[in-house]
């Protein structure tokens, strides 16, 4: 380099290749400005959230779950329903991404074609669903329920209970009449005297008990588990493992806190169901709680409920229920 060219205080030119550099520098960062919105709004995920009066309820009034689920772009939106079959439906169309039902209502859903996966279950609560006969009803035993009309809500997890104890008292399904009612009609009907028992769970079980003198002919125990579950599409737990997990503990948590804390929890749930607080205090006394993740032994337990359907031809067709279990168990 010549003395002269050291001390020229110019700039050099740029040669082309350096120019198109820049200008490709330069649109690049136009391009990421542009598009971060587009990228942020990618980034949100919705949580569809099916639920009945209940666990899921409390989790809502809580508002834990938002907190932790906003730092991952994820909002939630609650749907309540009034029963778990009602909720696979909607599972079905596309309407939710996650909720909670009894044993039976899967198996229906699976057998129905709903891509339906169980994301965790409960410990057994067998001493939570029952049948009920009025307080001078003659009807004294299981056995007596031969030709008589029983309401319950068809699918739900009562229906297999009445089933599994029939079959334990030495009845067969078809030894009575099923009325398909939904709580509120055959709560109803009960008091009209219009069915001779109902097979329902809680709280209805003890709000009947307390406030029309019902009877309890017989709980789950010894006859089913009646565990909960809680599920959701094959494809949204695909595609939000870290969702589910996030959701299934915080569950578990207020389940703990439950267990620890009954006389606040029936406070709670009193004002979820608007129902006295002496009803609820009888079914939190009866209640188990705690969240478990799926195993197989669990989905046998499931199976052994969809074989009893098929051979009753409840449902259309033979299921394997492992194909509706988590992906970590395949």
């Amino acid at each position: 380099m010549s003395i002269a060219h050291g001390k020229n205080k110019s700039k050099p030119n740029l040669s082309v290749s350096g120019k198109r550099r820049q200008l490709l520098q330069a649109g690049l960062s136009l391009a990421a400005v542009a598009l971060s919105p587009l990228l942020a709004h990618a980034a949100q995920r919705e949580f569809r959230i099916g639920h009945q009066k209940g666990l899921l309820s409390l989790l809502k009034k809580r508002g834990t779950l938002e907190k932790r689920l906003a730092p991952l772009g994820v909002t939630i939106k609650w749907i309540e329903f009034s029963a778990g079959p009602v909720q696979l439906e909607a599972l079905n169309v596309g309407s939710i991404d996650f909720g909670d039902v009894g044993e039976a209502p899967p198996i229906f859903a699976q057998a129905n074609g709903t891509p339906i996966v169980y994301v965790a279950a409960t410990v057994p609560r067998p001493a939570v669903e029952g049948i009920l006969v009025r307080g001078d009803s003659a009807i004294k035993t299981v056995a007596e329920l031969k030709g008589k009309k029983i309401a319950l809500n068809k699918g739900s997890n009562v229906h297999y209970f009445l089933v599994k104890l029939l079959e334990k008292s030495g009845l067969n399904y078809g030894d009575v009449t099923p009325v398909w009612l939904s709580p509120a009609d055959a709560r109803a009907a009960f008091e009209k005297g219009v069915i001779d028992a109902w097979a329902i769970w809680e709280p209805f079980l003890a709000a009947a008990e307390q406030t029309l003198s019902a009877r309890i002919l017989a709980d789950a125990t010894g006859v089913v588990k009646n565990r909960a579950y809680y599920f959701s599409s094959k494809d949204y737990a695909l595609k939000n493992a870290d969702v589910l997990s996030i959701a299934i503990d915080e569950l578990n948590k207020i389940d703990v806190w439950g267990n620890a804390n009954r006389n606040e929890l029936s406070a709670e749930l009193a004002a979820v169901w608007g129902i006295p607080k002496p009803v609820v205090d009888v079914l939190v006394k009866r209640s188990s709680f705690g969240t478990e993740p799926i195993s197989k032994s669990i989905l046998a337990e499931q199976q052994v409920i969809a074989d009893t359907f098929f051979d009753l031809k409840l449902i259309p067709k033979k299921i394997d229920v492992r194909e509706a279990g988590p992906a970590s168990l395949s």
